[in-house]
């Protein structure tokens, strides 16, 4: 019992928020009268959040390193003005604009990491302004109007789902067999790391404890494909965070990238001194938030089928706060992007919910800005009682 009791304040920051999740997700199953885990509204909840987690994957290595990013919410909201522009007055094939979308977002990611990274002006001014700026050409390019509608190829960024090569009736198919290939994933991975931590020594959980975590995996994976399964199947958008997920997750994990941006946020001077070139690390954390906004841009652009002036307001403070409630410190040094998943999925969970039981839109923000607060004292909380 006291080794349980060890491994979970280990890792409370990880298990915190998956109880936090589930907990959330079960009161407003009961709230709303089962509506919430419908396949349709579960649908929506990807849908729904898609473009805020894609901002989250990128906001947390922002984090890690120490800094933020307030401009986000307008750079989306620019792109997708701009890749309007392209598609439906230049007439651009949808792939091209997205390609020239992509690279716009990361060259102005470019310039802001320049000032920040090399001239040592902080990321908040440096962002802020930013985000100023990105808002005004927004409204200058669309000249105050709206601009639709977009192509139909580009639309099903957002909108489509994969097709079942099954042709399964009454249920999807291939959403279940992408089930099954991907729970035998998560025991072969589970497995593996498990092996390797007895290889090195390292402190291992009890092998029922192993089988009761597996389970539940399994489980939640299983219980998921077969809610979607009984919709539409997987949207295309799951699919491209999925990738994403796996990417900066392996980047972070298991490259020196990662090893280096985690050093730069948990201590600066030394990350230097042990020959991280920390500017450069810099400099390129800031180039993949500007293409992570971008991208958010074109999805949000894509579900909405306009380009609108006002797209993007307050997708910054919806990314930071899913970083925050994710586990990741204010300081630096500490964070995840599943945890950011996490705390962005906590963030949709509250918003469908109590959008389903009739909370106005008042509440809402008091109760998501109550969250995030208790998140940030959880952290200040826990690092007093390990330091």
């Amino acid at each position: 019992m006291q080794m349980i009791s060890e491994l979970f304040k280990k890792n409370i920051r990880q298990y915190g928020m998956i109880i936090a999740l589930v907990f959330i997700t079960v009161l407003f199953q009961i709230l709303t009268d089962g509506i919430l885990l419908k396949p349709l509204n579960v649908t929506n909840l990807i849908l729904q959040n898609s473009y805020i987690l894609v901002l989250a994957i990128g906001m947390v290595l922002v984090i890690i390193t120490g800094h933020i990013d307030l401009s986000v919410g307008s750079i989306a909201a620019f792109i997708g003005a701009l890749a309007a522009i392209m598609m439906v007055d230049m007439q651009l094939p949808p792939f091209l604009a997205v390609i020239i979308s992509l690279g716009v977002g990361a060259l102005i990611g470019a310039w802001q990491g320049f000032w920040i990274a090399y001239v040592r002006i902080p990321a908040f001014i440096v962002t802020l302004a930013g985000m100023l700026l990105f808002r005004g050409l927004t409204m200058i390019i669309l000249g105050g109007q709206s601009i639709s509608p977009f192509p139909k190829s580009f639309q099903k960024i957002s909108s489509g789902f994969l097709p079942d090569w099954f042709g399964g009736a009454n249920i999807h198919i291939l959403t279940i067999v992408l089930g099954v290939i991907l729970t035998l994933l998560v025991i072969w991975q589970e497995w593996k790391d498990r092996k390797t931590q007895i290889k090195y020594n390292f402190e291992i959980a009890p092998i029922w404890m192993f089988i009761a975590k597996v389970v539940s995996l399994v489980a939640v994976i299983n219980v998921f494909t077969y809610v979607l399964a009984t919709y539409n199947g997987f949207p295309n958008i799951l699919v491209i965070l999925f990738v994403l997920i796996v990417i900066y997750s392996f980047v972070m994990n298991r490259m020196i990238a990662g090893r280096h941006i985690y050093a730069l946020g948990g201590n600066e001077k030394a990350a230097k001194l042990s020959g991280v070139k920390t500017k450069k690390v810099t400099f390129w954390v800031f180039v993949n938030m500007g293409a992570m906004a971008a991208l958010s841009g074109l999805i949000f652009a894509a579900r909405l089928n306009a380009a609108t002036p006002k797209a993007g307001t307050n997708f910054e403070l919806d990314a930071i706060a899913a970083c925050f409630i994710g586990g990741a410190s204010a300081s630096g040094g500490i964070g995840t992007v599943i945890g950011a998943i996490i705390g962005g999925l906590v963030m949709g969970v509250m918003n469908n919910g109590m959008s389903l039981i009739g909370l106005g839109v008042d509440w809402q923000q008091g109760i998501k800005g109550l969250v995030l607060l208790l998140a940030v004292a959880f952290d200040i909380y826990n690092k007093s009682k390990t330091n």
